[in-house]
């Protein structure tokens, strides 16, 4: 298949197309004005911008297949989170049910139904207006929700191994409680994988979670462990001094630590292993094995 991958210059976007390629797929990534399309296959695009299905639909010539990978944080005025979230990918979306483009996935994330952020706003409309095009039988629609997704070169995957080096470790409370269910940002690859071949009749929304929850500290120390480290202390960070630390870091663009960051990793992020297991046709990797899988350098 012929399929534009939007994000592949990101943390996900670039391990999916490796994969997809590894599977024998063509990949036209989708590059930013901020990487100029210079690679036989890329397709220069302004996400901050593009938000308008008349754009997206000459870019869609010869497309059998879209995966949307794009994803921000935090808002800034270079990368609006409104225009990357949800304007350019319903635009997206709607040119490929203009163009017959059928199969689309959207790669968003899990918790985000009942927050109040602005990220899990901006990503529940993308999601839900692909889910909508999906259910009138335009498109042929996957929304796949991750838990946090773990890998070398994901901004949350390298605080958290920093983290996990320090002997000390101050987190607040909320987050130190809240359970997550960490997925290897190679299963999450593979699982887009499946989707364009022995899955590719799946539709709909799809969270993916690692076999079993553990909280957020019990991570950590499991990072820590994997790393070849001993027990650390672990100090609970006063709820005051946690929102003024997000709140410092909300002034210092491209840090992961932030208010919405703090709402985010505040809540339980679990669900059932089973909907990734059918589609890896295997247990996926279990956070006690993410070091090693996900993060070592020998890894894919």
């Amino acid at each position: 298949m012929h399929i534009l991958l939007t994000g592949s210059t990101g943390f996900i976007g670039r391990t999916v197309q490796r994969a997809l390629e590894r599977a024998g797929h063509t990949v036209h990534g989708g590059v930013s004005p901020r990487h100029l399309a210079s690679q036989p296959g890329e397709v220069a695009m302004d996400f901050a911008h593009d938000t308008s299905p008349a754009v997206w639909l000459p870019r869609l010539a010869g497309i059998d297949a879209v995966v949307n990978a794009v994803g921000v944080l935090r808002d800034t005025r270079a990368r609006p989170i409104d225009a990357l979230h949800q304007h350019t990918p319903v635009a997206l979306f709607d040119a490929c049910a203009q163009a017959g483009v059928r199969r689309i996935v959207q790669i968003s994330a899990l918790g985000i139904a009942g927050s109040g952020t602005r990220y899990a706003a901006t990503k529940r409309a993308a999601d839900t207006h692909l889910l909508g095009l999906t259910a009138r039988g335009d498109v042929s629609g996957v929304v796949l929700r991750p838990s946090i997704v773990f890998g070398r070169g994901g901004a949350s995957s390298a605080l958290f191994m920093n983290l996990a080096r320090l002997p000390v470790v101050v987190l607040p409370g909320a987050v130190l409680q809240a359970s997550v269910q960490p997925v290897s940002v190679h299963d999450l690859a593979d699982a887009v994988v499946a989707l364009m071949g022995p899955a590719q009749d799946t539709t709909g929304l799809i969270e993916c979670s690692g076999p079993e929850a553990v909280p957020m500290a019990g991570l950590i120390a499991s990072l820590r462990q994997q790393s070849g480290h001993g027990p650390a202390r672990v100090l609970r960070l006063p709820e005051p001094l946690s929102r003024l630390s997000a709140r410092l870091g909300d002034q210092v663009p491209g840090v992961p630590w932030c208010s919405e960051t703090l709402a985010l990793l505040g809540s339980d992020n679990t669900a059932d292993p089973a909907a990734l297991r059918r589609l890896l046709g295997h247990e996926a990797t279990p956070y006690r094995r993410l070091v090693e899988s996900a993060w070592a350098p020998a890894a894919r």
